[in-house]
Protein backbone atom coordinates (compact mmCIF):
# COMPACT_ATOMS: atom_id res chain seq x y z
CA UNK A 1 0.00 0.00 0.00
CA UNK A 2 2.61 2.51 0.96
CA UNK A 3 4.80 1.66 -2.34
CA UNK A 4 1.75 2.83 -4.40
CA UNK A 5 1.48 5.73 -2.38
CA UNK A 6 4.68 6.46 -2.86
CA UNK A 7 4.43 5.73 -6.79
CA UNK A 8 1.32 7.96 -7.44
CA UNK A 9 3.84 10.67 -5.52
CA UNK A 10 6.44 10.11 -7.68
CA UNK A 11 4.33 9.98 -10.84
CA UNK A 12 2.60 13.43 -9.58
CA UNK A 13 6.52 14.15 -9.43
CA UNK A 14 7.03 13.42 -12.95
CA UNK A 15 3.88 15.37 -14.18
CA UNK A 16 4.39 18.58 -12.77
CA UNK A 17 8.10 18.31 -14.03
CA UNK A 18 6.46 17.82 -17.44
CA UNK A 19 3.79 20.37 -17.18
CA UNK A 20 6.84 23.06 -16.00
CA UNK A 21 8.62 21.79 -19.43
CA UNK A 22 5.97 22.27 -21.67
CA UNK A 23 5.25 25.62 -20.28
CA UNK A 24 9.22 26.70 -20.79
CA UNK A 25 8.34 25.17 -24.47
CA UNK A 26 5.38 27.05 -25.27
CA UNK A 27 6.87 30.50 -23.72
CA UNK A 28 9.61 30.03 -25.95
CA UNK A 29 6.88 28.76 -29.09
CA UNK A 30 5.27 32.12 -28.47
CA UNK A 31 8.73 34.05 -28.47
CA UNK A 32 9.16 32.62 -31.89
CA UNK A 33 5.64 33.82 -33.66
CA UNK A 34 5.99 37.09 -32.27
CA UNK A 35 9.68 37.27 -33.87
CA UNK A 36 7.89 35.90 -37.15
CA UNK A 37 5.21 38.20 -37.30
CA UNK A 38 7.84 41.01 -36.58
CA UNK A 39 9.90 39.68 -39.14
CA UNK A 40 7.07 39.87 -42.08
CA UNK A 41 7.14 44.05 -41.39
CA UNK A 42 10.85 44.94 -41.97
CA UNK A 43 13.64 44.88 -44.20
CA UNK A 44 16.48 44.64 -41.84
CA UNK A 45 17.18 41.57 -39.41
CA UNK A 46 19.58 40.36 -36.94
CA UNK A 47 20.49 37.18 -35.70
CA UNK A 48 22.31 37.10 -32.07
CA UNK A 49 25.43 34.81 -32.57
CA UNK A 50 27.03 34.43 -29.17
CA UNK A 51 27.17 37.84 -27.42
CA UNK A 52 26.99 39.52 -30.90
CA UNK A 53 24.11 40.66 -33.49
CA UNK A 54 24.84 39.86 -37.09
CA UNK A 55 22.61 41.56 -40.08
CA UNK A 56 20.96 38.63 -41.58
CA UNK A 57 17.81 38.87 -44.06
CA UNK A 58 14.18 38.25 -42.83
CA UNK A 59 13.85 35.59 -45.05
CA UNK A 60 17.02 33.70 -43.69
CA UNK A 61 16.08 34.01 -40.00
CA UNK A 62 12.16 33.12 -40.64
CA UNK A 63 13.52 30.10 -42.26
CA UNK A 64 15.56 29.36 -39.76
CA UNK A 65 12.67 30.52 -36.79
CA UNK A 66 10.48 28.25 -38.79
CA UNK A 67 12.40 25.48 -38.34
CA UNK A 68 13.49 25.77 -34.67
CA UNK A 69 9.27 26.08 -34.35
CA UNK A 70 8.78 22.41 -36.00
CA UNK A 71 10.93 21.14 -33.23
CA UNK A 72 9.53 23.38 -30.36
CA UNK A 73 6.12 21.72 -31.75
CA UNK A 74 7.38 17.98 -31.81
CA UNK A 75 8.26 18.45 -28.19
CA UNK A 76 5.61 20.06 -27.25
CA UNK A 77 3.51 17.18 -28.36
CA UNK A 78 5.88 15.10 -26.86
CA UNK A 79 5.18 16.89 -24.13
CA UNK A 80 1.03 16.11 -24.21
CA UNK A 81 1.48 12.66 -25.11
CA UNK A 82 3.91 12.17 -21.45
CA UNK A 83 1.43 14.26 -19.97
CA UNK A 84 -1.92 12.06 -20.95
CA UNK A 85 0.49 8.77 -19.97
CA UNK A 86 1.23 9.94 -16.44
CA UNK A 87 -2.60 10.92 -16.08
CA UNK A 88 -3.89 7.43 -16.57
CA UNK A 89 -1.23 5.96 -14.54
CA UNK A 90 -2.04 7.88 -11.96
CA UNK A 91 -5.87 7.44 -12.06
CA UNK A 92 -5.28 3.91 -12.16
CA UNK A 93 -3.01 3.83 -9.47
CA UNK A 94 -5.68 6.24 -7.54
CA UNK A 95 -8.36 3.49 -8.00
CA UNK A 96 -6.32 0.68 -7.08
CA UNK A 97 -5.49 2.72 -3.47
CA UNK A 98 -9.44 3.80 -3.21
CA UNK A 99 -10.23 -0.23 -3.52
CA UNK A 100 -7.29 -1.44 -1.16
CA UNK A 101 -8.51 1.12 1.59
CA UNK A 102 -11.64 -0.02 1.22
CA UNK A 103 -11.30 -3.39 1.32
CA UNK A 104 -8.98 -2.61 4.48
CA UNK A 105 -12.21 -0.70 5.93
CA UNK A 106 -14.54 -3.80 5.44
CA UNK A 107 -12.58 -6.24 6.87
CA UNK A 108 -12.35 -3.84 10.36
Amino acid sequence: MSAKINQLQLLQQNLQNILLQKQQFESQLSELDSALHELKTTDKAYKVLGHIMVASSPESLTKDLNEKKEVLQIRIKNFDRQEDSIKKNIESLQQEVVAELKNKEKQK
